[in-house]
């Protein structure tokens, strides 16, 4: 293979889209050490700051989604779209690519247009059981398009389709820590079953509201519980529980260490994306979803349903959680059996090694 290996990877907009785009990135790097890669996202999201700490360079595009409330704000979408193909060509242009990685997100499907435009290989990774529009767009453009769940030839060519399974976080899977450890960690004790709830970074409105409506049943139980709030929801939960002593709760606004979260519990309770499913079922970890209700084609609710409907998971509407979620996590984690039932089941979808599996397909792309 020519020495002189350049990819481009490009999307984001959320962790889900860039812990796989960085665990592709990495993988590629680990098999070719002289590999150029070159990330391109949207200017002001998150990927612009976490893809350089990962140490990866990456330029921005200014391209924004179509905004379905306010039609007339498409007009600046339309714009900045234009200007973002003809930045994604000169950047295509300048760097001279030999493939190109999409993983969603609307910088991608700028990005890997141009790229399928002067005859470069393509690869899309659709991380949800119901594909976003951007690569369902791209999906006659690409030659290869990596996926985690079955039946997705109801969006893309059959032909293309290779199950990969989605790439996580390598520190979520190989903890030293024992269990007893874990829980020691956070300050809890070693020997108590412990609930980990979880929102994701920013943290997740319905899981907070679920135990702050129910300390009653937290102080009542001999169970732990992890509670990650998120930082934007912090400070007004720090200063509601002014005053409450819960010595089995553990608050924490961000968990950075997730390897140790997830050893330190006996379930877990999660929102629905791709990549926390994906490691959930990586590490066999019984788990609750409660899929947000605030994204493009409700992928979050199917994502869950592709686990519930094979007893690898259960799953609580947003909107009825609040009454119902800490009451059926109380009842989960007292019952052994139902706790071993949903690991084992979950632990059957696992698909291991998925960013190895990517890069080579990559990799194979160049060669070919």
């Amino acid at each position: 293979m020519d020495k002189d290996l350049r990819i481009i990877i490009s999307g984001g907009g959320t962790g889900g889209h860039i812990f796989p785009a960085v665990s592709i990135a990495n993988a590629i790097k680990a098999k070719h050490p002289e590999a150029k890669i070159l990330f391109v996202g949207a200017e002001g999201r998150m990927e612009m700051q976490r893809v350089p700490a990962a140490g990866y360079e990456i330029k921005g595009l200014p391209i924004k989604g179509f905004d379905r409330a306010h039609k007339l704000k498409n007009i600046e979408v339309l714009c900045k779209l234009w200007k973002s193909l003809r930045m994604a060509r000169q950047i295509v242009k300048d760097f001279r690519p030999q493939a190109a990685v999409g993983v969603g997100g609307y910088a991608s499907g700028a990005t890997l247009y141009e790229c399928a435009r002067m005859g470069i290989p393509c690869l899309i990774q659709e991380q949800n059981s119901y594909a976003g529009v951007t690569n369902k767009l791209l999906a006659k453009r690409v030659k290869k398009i990596c996926v985690a769940y079955e039946g997705m030839e109801r969006f893309f060519p059959a032909g293309k389709i290779i199950m990969t399974g989605n790439p996580v976080r390598q520190n979520v899977l190989s903890t030293p820590l024992s269990v007893g450890e874990a829980r020691k960690s956070f300050g809890l004790a070693p020997d108590r079953k412990t609930i980990l709830l979880v929102g994701g970074s920013l943290g997740a409105r319905t899981v907070n509201r679920s135990v702050m409506e129910h300390l009653d049943l937290v102080a009542g139980t001999d169970v732990q519980f992890i509670w990650q709030t998120g930082k934007f929801y912090n400070r007004q939960i720090m200063d509601f529980m002014k005053g409450k002593e819960l010595p089995n709760l553990k608050i924490m606004d961000f968990i950075s260490d997730m390897g140790a979260a997830y050893k330190a519990a006996d379930l877990v309770i999660s929102r629905a994306g791709a990549s926390s499913i994906s490691e959930f079922q990586l590490i066999g970890k019984p788990v609750i979803l409660v899929p947000s209700p605030n994204v493009a084609e409700d992928h979050q609710t199917k994502n869950a349903m592709a686990l519930v409907d094979r007893e690898a998971a259960l799953c609580v509407k947003d909107s009825e959680a609040p009454g119902t979620l800490l009451r059926l996590a109380l009842g989960t984690v007292a019952d052994d059996r139902k706790l071993a039932h949903l690991s084992e089941n979950v632990k059957k979808m696992a698909l291991r090694n998925a960013a190895d599996v990517i890069a080579d397909e990559v990799l194979g792309l160049i060669k070919d």
